[in-house]
C-alpha cells in the first residue's frame, strides 16, 4: 500500500487566517514548529487551544508544557515522570492522553495494549497527571475499526471518556467508535 503523503508545515500566516475565521483548536506534530509560530498567536488570539499530537521527548517536556494545552502522546513511564516533574515545577497542568500502540508496531510510539492499564494507573494514581483519555494511530494497512474498538475498551475499563483517534481517511469510522478528538 502507498505511503502516506507528508504534509508541509502550516505557516503562521495560514494559522492566522484560520484564527481570523474563528477557529480556536489546533494540533501540532512538532514542538519546534509550534514554538516558532504559536506563542505570539496565542497571545493575540484569546481562547486558542493547542494540542500536541506528535511524539514528545523528555528533553522537550518543559517547552511542551509551556505552550500546549493538551498532550496526546504520553506513552512510557519515564516520559510520564518527566511530565509530572515539569507540571509540579511550572504549575501548568495540560490535559494528557495516553498513546496506545494498538497495532504493536515497533516504529510507532505508544504503550502496548497489554501494558496500558498499568501506565494509566501509574499516571493517574502515582504521578497525579490529569489523564483525560487515550490516543491511537492504527496501522495504515489494517482495518482501523478493530483498533478503535480496542482503544474504546481500554478506555472504558479505566473510566476514561475521551478518545483521540482517526485521521483524514478514517475519521468517520473513528466517530462511530466514540472518537472525541
Amino acid at each position: 500500500s502507498p505511503k502516506a503523503a507528508t504534509m508541509p508545515p502550516v505557516t503562521a500566516a495560514a494559522a492566522r487566517d484560520a484564527l481570523d475565521a474563528g477557529h480556536r483548536v489546533f494540533g501540532e506534530n512538532r514542538i519546534q514548529e509550534a514554538l516558532d509560530k504559536w506563542p505570539a498567536l496565542k497571545a493575540e488570539y484569546t481562547g486558542t487551544e493547542l494540542h500536541l499530537v506528535g511524539s514528545l521527548q523528555r528533553n522537550k517536556v518543559n517547552h511542551a508544557l509551556g505552550l500546549f494545552d493538551v498532550i496526546h502522546t504520553i506513552d512510557r513511564p519515564k516520559l510520564a515522570r518527566a511530565v509530572a516533574v515539569e507540571m509540579d515545577k511550572s504549575g501548568h497542568r495540560p490535559q494528557c492522553f495516553i498513546q496506545v500502540n494498538t497495532g504493536e508496531e515497533p516504529q510507532k510510539g505508544g504503550v502496548l495494549p497489554t501494558e496500558a492499564d498499568a501506565l494509566i494507573g501509574q499516571c493517574r494514581d502515582e504521578l497525579k497527571l490529569p489523564v483525560q483519555g487515550l490516543m491511537c494511530i492504527p496501522p495504515h494497512d489494517e482495518d482501523p475499526s478493530l483498533h478503535f474498538a480496542l482503544l474504546r475498551e481500554i478506555a472504558k475499563r479505566n473510566g476514561l471518556e475521551s478518545l483521540s483517534m482517526g485521521m483524514s481517511g478514517d475519521f468517520e469510522t473513528a466517530i462511530r467508535f466514540g472518537a472525541t478528538h
